[in-house]
């Protein structure tokens, strides 16, 4: 089968895009990665792609201060000669522009910590915990100008216990990650029901 090249950006141990990587080693898995690449010239998960094989990029941020716009310009450029088609966020840690979200609309993806619209942002188990929520989990969506507020493609429940705390429920939150994320895009690429339709797609673990 034809396999649709897929960009992984991390910022750090990359456990979501080990999950990606794994997946794409399915025959039957619709993408394969074509380049992994970080703003962190430190971040663990880049070994991790080495040690599988992959292409790995550096685009640290820093060299470019405050011009977001130039760094994510620099990114673009690798991304293109990589022939990335879709870009899966598996960690990365930055807030993206409106330059780069319309740039690559409706093929960028991100998978976010929360069952969104609850609790987007930073902090999200400490946040659930807060709030009393009995159930937590996970959201892959199409990533737009707003943060977090793409329309969701994919989701995961997990309970919250008591006595939770916030490490405790964030490894099991963890778990489902590394089963959305591959299934979303599976579907995502295969054009199949009903994890394209958004909001219908609930996995609970």
């Amino acid at each position: 089968m034809t396999k649709t090249p897929v960009a992984l950006l991390i910022s750090g141990r990359g456990s979501n895009a080990t999950a990606l990587i794994e997946a794409c080693k399915a025959e039957n898995f619709p993408a394969r990665v074509c380049i992994v690449i970080s703003n962190n010239p430190e971040a663990p998960g880049l070994e991790v792609a080495r040690q599988a094989g992959l292409r790995t990029q550096v685009v640290d941020h820093r060299p470019f201060g405050k011009n977001r716009e130039a760094h994510e310009q620099a990114l673009h450029a690798c991304l293109t000669e990589a022939g990335a088609e879709l870009i899966c966020l598996a960690g990365y840690m930055r807030l993206l522009t409106p330059w780069l979200t319309s740039t690559w609309a409706g093929r960028m993806l991100n998978i976010h910590p929360s069952l969104l619209p609850s609790f987007p942002g930073l902090h999200t188990h400490e946040r659930a915990l807060e709030a009393g929520v009995r159930l937590h989990g996970c959201t892959v969506h199409i990533v737009t100008e707003g943060m977090d507020e793409g329309p969701v493609l994919g989701q995961a429940a997990v309970p919250v216990l008591p006595g939770d705390t916030a490490d405790a429920l964030a490894a099991r939150v963890l778990k489902q990650e590394h089963r959305l994320y591959p299934a979303v895009v599976k579907h995502f690429l295969d054009k199949t029901a009903p994890a394209c339709q958004g909001g219908e797609a609930l996995l609970v673990g």
